[in-house]
C-alpha cells in the first residue's frame, strides 16, 4: 500500500510541477507532461517497470477524449465532412504507409519490416493533437476539422493494421494461435461475413442504446439528487462502450466516438461533457507522462545522430504528404499550415502497433527500440511544432497584409484620430458621430476596413505605428487622440511616441486589464478605459437597487467608484513594475491597500448620509 500510494505521489506530483513550469513558459500541457514523464522515468529512475502497465490504463484517455469529441460533432456535421474523411484520411494514411515502406526497403530492410514500419509511424498522435487544438480554440477551425478527419480515419484504419501486421510476420499464425494479444476477441477466427454482422449490429446497438436509455437514465438519477451517481453513469456508460467495441476486436476510441455522435443532439450533452472533462484531463496527462518515462535514454545516447535524423526524416516525409494534400484538397493557406504542423508526428496506436509487431517476430529488437525513440521524440517534438506555426502564422498574415495592400493616403483633417475599429471602437465613433463629430478613423485590419467601407463608413488602412501615417491623418492639428487598437505592446508604443512628440494632444486609451491600464498611463495617455469597467459598474448599480438601495444613491455610489478607480490606476502607475507580478510588488501592493481603504470609507460615508464626500473629491483630483 506504500508503494502505491509513493508511486501515485510521483507521477501527480510530477505532472502538477511539470505543466506548471510548461505553462509558465508558454509551452502548453502536453510538453510539460512529457517533460515530467522523461524526469522522473530515465533522468531520474523514480519509475520502472510498471509504465507499461500504467500506459494501458492511461490510454483510456483518448477513449474519453474521442466521446466528447463526438458530442460537439453531431451527425449532420459529419456528414458533411465525409468527402475529408475518406480522401484526406484515406490519402494520408495509404502515402505515408508506401513512402516509408519505399525508404525502409532502400535501405536494406524487407518490404515486410518496411510496411510494418509505415503502419505505426503513418498514424498521429490523436490525444496530443486534439488536446493542443482545443486548448488553442483551433479545433473547429478549417485547418482543425481537416486534422480531425484524419485522425478519426487512422482510428479506423489501426484496426486492420492490427489483424495485418501478426500476417506480415514469420511467426504471425503461430502468434495468433497462442493469443499474444492476451485480450478477449470473441470473433477472432470467425468467418469474415459473421465478423461484419456483428459489427454492424454492435454499432446499431450503440447508436439506438445510447439515444433511448441515457436519457430516461438521467432523469431518473436526476430524481435522486445525488450527483455522483451521474458521474457513475458516465464512467460506466463509456467503460462499457469501449469493453464492447474490443470484445468484438474494434477500436474502443472509435466506439465511443460513434456513442459521443449519436448524443451529439441530445439534451444532456453538456451534463456528459461535466462530468468526463476531468477524468479525461487526468488519464492524457498520465498517458503523456508515460510516454516521456519510457524514452530509452542509453540506446538514445549510443545512436544520437541515427535517432534524430530518423525523427527529422519521419517529420519532414509526413508534412510532405501532408502538405501536397492540403493543396490538392484546396485547404486555405493558413488552413494547410495548422493541417501540416499538426499531423506530422507519430502517435500513441504505434505503441500499440509496435508491441504487436514485436510479439509476431516481425521487427528486430533493435529495429524495435529505434522506432519506439522515434515516435517518442516525434511526439516530445509536437508541442514545438505547434509554437514554430503560430509564429510563422503571425510572421506569414504581417507580411502577407503588407505586401497585398498598401497603407492608404489619407487626405483630410479631422479634429478626432481614432485608432482601432473593433468592438470597441467602433461604439466611440458610432456615438461621437451620432453627435456630430466625426473621427479619422484607421485600422490595420484590410477586411474591417473594407467591410466598413461598402457599410458608407470612410476607414483608413495602415499601421498606426508609422508616424508618417499619423502626420497624414492630421495629428499634428488634432484636438484628440483615441487608441482602441487590440494590440496590447503597439498601444502602449503609439501613445509613447506620441506623447513624445505632442505632449499637449488629449490621449483616450482602452486598457484590456488593470496591468495594461497602467502602462498606458505611464506612456502617457490622460485617460485609461478598461473595456468591461463600465458594463461591471452597471451591474453593480443594478445589484444595488435589487438589493434596496434608492436608485439615485446607488448612481451617486457607481459615479463615487469609477472617480475612485481612475484616481487608483493613476497613482499606482507610478509604482507599477511591468517585469514584475502584482503581488510581488510591494510597494503596489501597500498603495493598493491604502487607496482601497479610502475607497470604501468613502462609499460608506456617502452610502450612510453624505450626499457627496469632500474626500472624494480631493481624491479624484489629485489624480490631475
Amino acid at each position: 500500500m506504500t508503494q502505491i500510494l509513493l508511486y501515485v505521489f510521483i507521477y501527480l506530483f510530477a505532472a502538477v510541477a511539470g505543466v506548471l513550469v510548461s505553462k509558465r513558459f508558454g509551452l502548453g500541457s502536453v510538453l510539460g507532461y512529457l517533460m515530467a514523464g522523461i524526469a522522473i522515468g530515465p533522468v531520474l529512475g523514480l519509475v520502472g517497470k510498471e509504465v507499461e502497465s500504467i500506459q494501458q490504463v492511461a490510454e483510456f484517455g483518448v477513449v474519453m477524449m474521442l466521446f466528447l469529441v463526438g458530442l460537439e460533432l453531431a451527425p449532420h456535421k459529419l456528414w458533411a465532412l465525409r468527402h475529408k474523411l475518406l480522401g484526406l484520411g484515406g490519402l494520408q494514411v495509404g502515402l505515408t504507409v508506401a513512402l516509408i515502406a519505399l525508404v525502409a526497403v532502400l535501405l536494406g530492410q524487407s518490404w515486410q519490416i518496411g510496411v510494418a514500419a509505415g503502419c505505426i509511424l503513418a498514424l498521429s498522435s490523436t490525444a496530443i493533437v486534439l488536446q493542443t487544438l482545443g486548448e488553442k480554440g483551433q479545433l473547429s477551425s478549417q485547418g482543425g476539422q481537416s486534422s480531425f478527419m484524419v485522425l478519426l480515419f487512422q482510428d479506423v484504419a489501426a484496426i486492420p493494421m492490427l489483424a495485418l501486421l501478426p500476417l506480415l510476420g514469420a511467426a504471425g499464425a503461430a502468434a495468433q494461435a497462442e493469443g499474444v494479444d492476451h485480450s478477449i476477441n470473441l470473433l477472432a477466427g470467425q468467418p469474415v461475413w459473421l465478423q461484419a454482422l456483428v459489427t454492424a449490429l454492435v454499432l446499431g446497438l450503440i447508436v439506438f442504446g445510447v439515444r433511448r436509455i441515457v436519457p430516461p437514465a438521467f432523469r431518473h438519477i436526476g430524481r435522486t439528487g445525488l450527483r455522483e451517481m451521474f458521474t457513475l453513469f458516465t464512467l460506466m456508460l463509456v467503460v462499457g462502450i469501449a469493453e464492447l467495441m474490443a470484445v468484438i476486436g474494434l477500436s474502443p476510441a472509435l466506439g465511443s466516438f460513434i456513442a459521443g455522435v449519436a448524443l451529439a443532439e441530445s439534451a444532456y450533452r453538456h451534463e456528459l461533457e461535466s462530468h468526463l472533462e476531468p477524468f479525461k484531463g487526468l488519464f492524457l496527462g498520465l498517458f503523456f507522462i508515460t510516454v516521456g518515462a519510457g524514452i530509452n535514454f542509453k540506446l538514445l545516447g549510443a545512436e544520437l545522430g541515427l535517432i534524430l535524423g530518423l525523427t527529422l526524416g519521419l517529420l519532414l516525409l509526413k508534412m510532405l504528404v501532408l502538405y501536397g494534400l492540403g493543396r490538392v484538397f484546396r485547404l486555405s493557406r493558413p488552413a494547410n499550415k495548422l493541417f501540416v504542423f499538426s499531423l506530422a508526428q507519430a502517435g500513441e496506436f504505434g505503441f500499440v502497433l509496435l508491441s504487436i509487431s514485436k510479439q509476431s517476430h516481425l521487427l528486430p529488437q533493435l529495429i524495435a527500440d529505434r522506432l519506439l525513440l522515434v515516435i517518442a521524440l516525434s511526439m516530445v517534438a509536437t508541442p514545438l511544432m505547434f509554437l514554430l506555426h503560430d509564429w510563422l502564422a503571425a510572421r506569414s498574415a504581417r507580411q502577407q497584409q503588407a505586401a497585398e495592400r498598401p497603407q492608404d493616403e489619407i487626405g483630410e483633417d479631422k479634429p478626432i484620430i481614432l485608432l482601432g475599429h473593433g468592438r470597441f471602437g467602433v461604439q466611440i465613433n458610432s456615438m461621437l458621430a451620432a453627435c456630430g463629430f466625426h473621427a479619422t478613423v484607421i485600422d490595420y485590419h484590410a477586411e474591417t476596413v473594407d467591410g466598413l467601407t461598402r457599410f458608407g463608413l470612410k476607414t483608413y488602412y495602415g499601421d498606426a505605428n508609422r508616424p508618417e501615417l499619423l502626420a497624414s491623418a492630421g495629428l499634428h492639428e488634432a484636438k484628440l487622440l483615441i487608441v482602441a487598437i487590440d494590440d496590447r505592446s503597439r498601444a502602449v508604443e503609439i501613445i509613447r511616441f506620441v506623447r513624445r512628440h505632442y505632449p499637449k494632444l488629449p490621449i483616450i486609451a482602452r486598457a484590456y486589464d488593470l496591468h495594461h491600464g497602467h502602462e498606458l498611463h505611464r506612456a502617457g495617455a490622460d485617460h485609461v478605459i478598461r473595456e468591461t469597467f463600465d458594463a461591471a459598474m452597471r451591474s453593480a448599480r443594478l445589484a444595488l437597487e435589487t438589493l434596496g438601495i434608492d436608485p439615485d444613491k446607488a448612481h451617486a455610489l457607481a459615479d463615487l467608484y469609477t472617480q475612485r478607480s481612475e484616481y487608483r490606476m493613476q497613482a499606482l502607475a507610478d509604482v507599477h513594475e511591468p517585469d514584475l507580478p502584482k503581488y510581488a510588488n510591494e510597494k503596489l501592493t501597500e498603495k493598493m491597500r491604502q487607496i482601497e481603504a479610502e475607497t470604501v470609507a468613502l462609499m460608506q460615508q456617502l452610502l450612510h448620509g453624505e450626499s457627496r464626500p469632500a474626500a472624494a473629491a480631493d481624491g479624484v483630483a489629485d489624480k490631475d
